[in-house]
C-alpha cells in the first residue's frame, strides 16, 4: 500500500505549489503577488514543520505505524517551501545583495527569527537519509533532529513578529506547536518515572 501511497502524498504536498502558479497564471494572486507569494510559502513551510512534528505522536496515539514512512518526506517539504520563502525575499527585496540582507538579519527582528528558523532546517536536510542515521548513530541523529522544534519555534516567533497586529492565523500555529511540545514533556515525564520505577524493582 504505502508503495501507492507516497506518490499520492507527494503530490499532495505539491498541491500549494501548483495552485500558487495556477493562480499566476490567470492573474489571481492580488494586487501585491509577491506578497501573496511570500506569505502563502511561508504558510506551507510553518505547516509542514507542524505536520511533520505530528506524526510522531499520530503514530503512537492511534497506533499506525506506518506513518512514520512519510516523516522524512513531510520535513523535506517543509524545507522545500522554506527555501523558497527565503529566495523570494532575497530576490524580490534584497536583489540577491548579500550586505543588505545580512543587514536586515541583524536589524530586523522577525527576519532574525525567520532566517534562524531556516538555518535549523539545513542540518535536518542534509542528514534526511538513512546513511545519515548510520554514519551519525541512531541517538545522536535523534537528538540533532530535535532541532526541529526550534525551528518550528523560531518560525512562529518570525510570523508574530511580522504581523504585529492581526494575530489569529501565527497564534493558531503556536496554539498547535505548545500542544506537540506538551506531548513531547508528557512522554518524556512517563518514559523517566518508567524507568525509576523498573530501577527502584530491580534494587528492591
Amino acid at each position: 500500500m504505502l508503495r501507492y501511497l507516497k506518490p499520492v502524498v507527494f503530490l499532495a504536498c505539491l498541491t500549494p505549489l501548483a495552485g500558487l502558479v495556477w493562480r499566476a497564471f490567470h492573474d489571481g494572486l492580488g494586487a501585491n503577488p509577491i506578497e501573496t507569494v511570500t506569505h502563502s510559502t511561508g504558510d506551507c513551510t510553518l505547516t509542514f514543520l507542524l505536520i511533520t512534528l505530528s506524526i510522531t505522536p499520530l503514530r503512537k496515539l492511534t497506533r499506525q505505524f506506518w506513518l512514520i514512512n512519510f516523516r522524512r518526506m513531510l520535513g523535506l517539504f517543509a524545507f522545500f517551501y522554506g527555501t523558497v520563502h527565503l529566495m523570494i525575499w532575497a530576490y524580490a527585496d534584497k536583489r540577491f545583495e548579500i550586505h543588505d540582507m545580512l543587514a536586515d538579519v541583524v536589524k530586523r527582528r522577525f527576519i532574525t527569527a525567520g532566517m534562524a528558523a531556516f538555518a535549523l532546517m539545513i542540518p535536518l536536510a542534509l542528514t534526511s537519509t538513512k546513511w545519515s542515521i548510520r554514519k551519525l548513530g541512531g541517538k545522536r541523529w535523534q537528538l540533532l533532529h530535535r532541532l526541529i522544534y526550534f525551528s518550528a519555534a523560531a518560525g512562529v516567533i518570525h510570523y508574530i513578529w511580522l504581523v504585529k497586529a492581526d494575530l489569529k492565523k501565527p497564534l493558531e500555529y503556536a496554539t498547535v506547536l505548545t500542544a506537540l511540545l506538551l506531548y513531547r514533556l508528557v512522554a518524556w515525564l512517563i518514559s523517566r518515572s518508567a524507568i525509576a520505577g523498573k530501577a527502584r524493582v530491580s534494587e528492591g
